[in-house]
């Protein structure tokens, strides 16, 4: 067998080891540049709709998501002030019934390890640290990248998966620094024992009203809960991991319902990040060099797809690839040309449901008549497209 082209891959984050682990597979040496000492993910909680669940039964990983996975019985959304139920989705086994496929939630750290224990199982992926990617030349036939400190790596093909500040988006793509959205997030994880057994639910509950939304759910098989707490802000910091005002989260839902209020009382510390994204675009490859992930479409948190994006994308390139006979440039064409306008549209509607759990006013109830019916565009029916996924056989025929 002939030896398959070597790949470098620019970020150790859950999108470059899902793409480091498809091209190990299918027999890629794949290099991993992480700019961090160590391999690993800040966050808290994410949820899995079934159009991951389906990516996870591909590459073979669903027992070991499983394992740190927990399956809620139900989606629900409440109002923020009054507390009444806006809706309920049932999941569980109907999630399975309607995509073939669950609904779960898991810790970002634990889904982050599923995938790399996988990668260091695979003898043709080497994984870096201390390596930061800070430019890259190419030829016809290679590619060669600067790091950091001096060194230069040559391989077939350049993969940024560095996330929403990409140095190598600044390259292909140019577009600047990410659109900041006015909102912040604070997060936070509690022990199964600090939460009151009156405010414990096993569903995913979103309390939404204006300006101001709290989602919470179970993680690790019931062990912990997760809360974040959205609201508009004009604060910028970019990163994932400082400390937040605990008196600015209080005055932003002062007019929260008591159960709403108890549950940001059980927190002490918080850590923010604020909620950005970029405009959609159709080309995000040079030859040999393309994105993926959030360096590709960084997307708003309010679908919760941001990582299963980034999932699928590593399958699709996997699959051009294969359609091409390990053509690296005209795969990474054929890869974004199935991926922009899925990937496009998950950000804009991301966008949209950010302003539907913020209504107020008419805007709130036309939103509540519209989750109510089951049948609106708007509402959860109407993200089906997204949650029946793709299917990667049928990709490139």
């Amino acid at each position: 067998m002939a030896q398959k082209s070597p790949f470098l891959i620019s970020g150790g984050g859950i999108g470059g080891l899902a793409a480091a682990l498809v091209l190990a597979q299918d027999g890629h040496p794949v290099t991993v540049l992480e700019q961090a000492p160590s391999f690993g993910e800040i966050g808290a909680g994410i949820q899995l709709g079934p159009n991951i669940f389906r990516m996870f039964d591909y590459l073979g990983l669903t027992e070991a998501v499983n394992r740190v996975a927990f399956f809620p019985p139900g989606l629900g959304m409440n109002d923020v002030r009054t507390g009444e139920k806006v809706v309920r989705v049932a999941l569980g086994d109907i999630a399975r019934a309607t995509y073939g496929f669950p609904y779960g939630v898991i810790y970002r750290a634990d889904l982050h390890q599923v995938f790399l224990h996988a990668c260091q199982a695979q003898a043709n992926v080497t994984l870096r640290t201390d390596a930061r990617v800070e430019s890259f030349t190419q030829t016809d036939d290679t590619v060669s990248v600067q790091l950091a400190g001096g060194e230069t790596l040559q391989a077939a093909a350049l993969i940024g998966a560095d996330g929403m500040w990409s140095r190598i988006r600044e390259t292909i793509v140019g577009d600047g620094k990410p659109r900041v959205s006015g909102h912040i997030a604070y997060r936070a994880v509690l022990k199964r024992e600090e939460v009151p057994a009156h405010l414990w639910s096993d569903d995913v509950t979103l309390w939404g009203g204006e300006k101001t939304h709290l989602v919470h759910y179970p993680l690790r098989r019931g062990e912990l809960f997760n809360l974040v707490a959205v609201f508009h802000s004009n604060k910028y910091d970019e990163g994932w991991n400082t400390f937040g005002d605990t008196t600015e989260l209080n005055e932003r839902f002062a007019l929260a319902c008591p159960q709403v209020r108890e549950l940001l009382g059980k927190i002490e510390t918080w850590k923010m990040w604020v909620l950005c994204d970029r405009e959609p675009v159709k080309n995000w490859t040079d030859r040999r060099v393309t994105l993926l992930g959030d360096a590709a479409h960084p997307m708003l948190q309010y679908l919760a797809q941001g990582a299963g994006q980034a999932i699928e994308d590593a399958v699709v390139l996997r699959e051009a690839l294969r359609f091409t006979r390990d053509n690296v440039t005209l795969a990474f064409q054929k890869y974004q040309q199935a991926r922009y306008l899925r990937t496009g549209r998950v950000q804009l509607t991301a966008r949209f449901y950010g302003d539907i759990y913020h209504a107020a006013g008419v805007q709130r109830e036309l939103r509540n008549q519209m989750f109510q019916s089951g049948t609106e565009s708007a509402g959860f029916a109407g993200l089906k497209w997204m949650y029946d996924g793709i299917e990667p056989s049928k990709l490139f025929q």
